[in-house]
């Protein structure tokens, strides 16, 4: 990525703005490829997903994603540039996108910034091939036009233009000269949706029978095919009036600010909203943080009865035994990439709004020449939304569950041109278009898993979606 040491905000007029794209055609004429201008501005302070509902468009992709509890927000609307990749190699795809893309970038402003110059949003699903006309692909990732930041007290706003020897500099000054104004003059109070509504009436289905799935697996582990295997559930609802995804996401960010709310759109119409509480990677200064994240039980209204609860799960053979699972598998899969992790020898145990887990974080040195997305292409899936050994247990999910899966426990996340980023797990999720929408929860089955208990996790994962979604 080239920085040029030009700050728009010293000489904010339309002429400058031309001047510098006029700069970038000729640059992809004599490359002979088009150039990737970002402008990036630290602004008065906003809120990412009030800017994001402002803007929002069902025919355009979007990527949200909050943990409100780090203070920082990410939002990204329509699209600059974009690759869709599928297969084994799909994670390999992505980084050559993102490197020949960094390449022909040309970068002003407050690049430095938190959440300064261009970031690529990437949705992984589950498995490396979809089935025939699912919303998202196996792979995704897109450059957004118009990109909104918050860390902290710190805002950054940046659009990102692609420029070719053709392009036409008048409509692209035109359209970023809009974005600046409307920005600078952003309401959130005019923003906002109308007032108090009824809450939607659902009818509600369910895709498959949950306990006779579990009661097969079960057989199957003990024929010694897999030691863990996760399944998941999926409720279909439809209500009588059409679901907007970045209201529903606002009541989800209120209700868990530990977890990390979510949005992508495809542009089509769907988009795969929840409020993830995994971290899959984060890759930050040098240094690598992931988390193991198995094992759990429903949290109770009283102190008391809650701590029992938490000692108990604590004392879990089963519990314990499918979060070790889970620690065994990352240490694995990072060790051929020279990764060495610190975590605590006993896991703790991390208390949402209505469930608690077995937790440990886990972190260490990023190796010489190992990148993001390599480290994330060896994780994903991990044992906690898969199974252990891996390509067992996620071969026989298809047939065990009898739905597709798409974003569900897939790998969503953000990158940066100095190779930082975060990725979590598309948990606690739906799919949401229009007037219905499909919920997922799920559940980690190994020896000794009781059908009925196993099917009542799931109803405890639920409760998230589920009253979002009602409002």
């Amino acid at each position: 990525m080239t920085i040029l040491p030009i700050h728009p905000a010293q000489d904010a007029s339309p002429e400058a703005l031309r001047a510098f794209l006029a700069g970038c055609q000729l640059k992809a004429a004599a490359d002979g490829l088009p150039v990737l201008a970002s402008i990036s501005l630290v602004v008065p302070a906003l809120d990412p997903l009030a800017v994001l509902e402002a803007i929002f468009e069902p025919a355009e992709p979007h990527f949200y994603t909050e943990r409100p509890t780090e203070g920082s927000a990410l939002a990204g609307a329509e699209v600059a540039t974009r690759l869709v990749a599928h297969g084994p190699e799909r994670f390999a795809a992505v980084q050559r996108f993102v490197d020949d893309t960094l390449a022909r970038t040309v970068a002003v402003g407050d690049v430095n910034a938190p959440f300064g110059g261009p970031h690529f949003f990437a949705a992984f699903a589950f498995h490396d091939e979809v089935e025939p006309g699912e919303p998202f692909a196996a792979a995704q990732v897109f450059v957004p036009r118009w990109q909104v930041a918050r860390a902290g007290d710190a805002t950054t706003a940046v659009a990102n233009l692609l420029v070719a020897a053709d392009s036409d500099l008048d409509a692209l000054t035109a359209r970023v000269w809009r974005a600046h104004a409307r920005f600078a003059a952003f309401d959130p109070g005019e923003a906002a949706a109308g007032g108090d509504e009824a809450a939607a009436v659902f009818r509600q289905s369910e895709a498959g029978d949950y306990r006779a799935a579990v009661t097969r697996a079960l057989g199957r582990i003990a024929a010694g095919e897999f030691e863990k295997i996760v399944l998941a559930r999926a409720i279909d609802l439809s209500a009588d009036r059409p679901l907007h995804p970045l209201t529903v996401l606002n009541g989800l960010r209120q209700r868990f600010p530990d977890c990390y709310a979510f949005s992508a759109a495809n542009g089509g119409g769907p988009s795969f909203i929840g409020a993830s509480p995994e971290r899959l990677l984060r890759v930050s200064k040098g240094r690598i943080e992931t988390e193991a994240l198995a094992g759990s039980v429903r949290r109770a209204a009283g102190a008391s009865e809650d701590a029992a609860l938490a000692a108990a799960l604590l004392r879990s053979e089963k519990d314990r035994r499918e979060h070790r699972h889970v620690i065994g598998s990352i240490i694995r899969r990072l060790e051929p990439l020279g990764v060495r992790l610190e975590f605590a020898d006993a896991p703790g145990v991390r208390k949402l709004a209505n469930v608690q887990h077995l937790h440990t974080p886990m972190s260490g040195p990023l190796p010489e020449g190992v990148r993001l997305l390599d480290l994330l292409a060896r994780l994903h899936p991990t044992p906690a939304v898969g199974g252990s050994p891996r390509e067992a247990a996620v071969a026989a999910i298809p047939g065990l569950e009898g739905f597709p899966r798409g974003l569900y426990a897939g790998a969503l996340g953000w990158l940066n041109a100095r190779g930082g980023g975060a990725f979590f797990v598309g948990l606690r999720s739906a799919l949401v278009e229009g007037a219905s929408a499909r919920v997922y929860a799920g559940a980690g089955i190994v020896a000794g898993s009781e059908p009925g208990r196993e099917w009542a996790e799931t109803e405890l994962k639920f409760q998230a979606l589920l009253a979002a979604l009602r409002g």
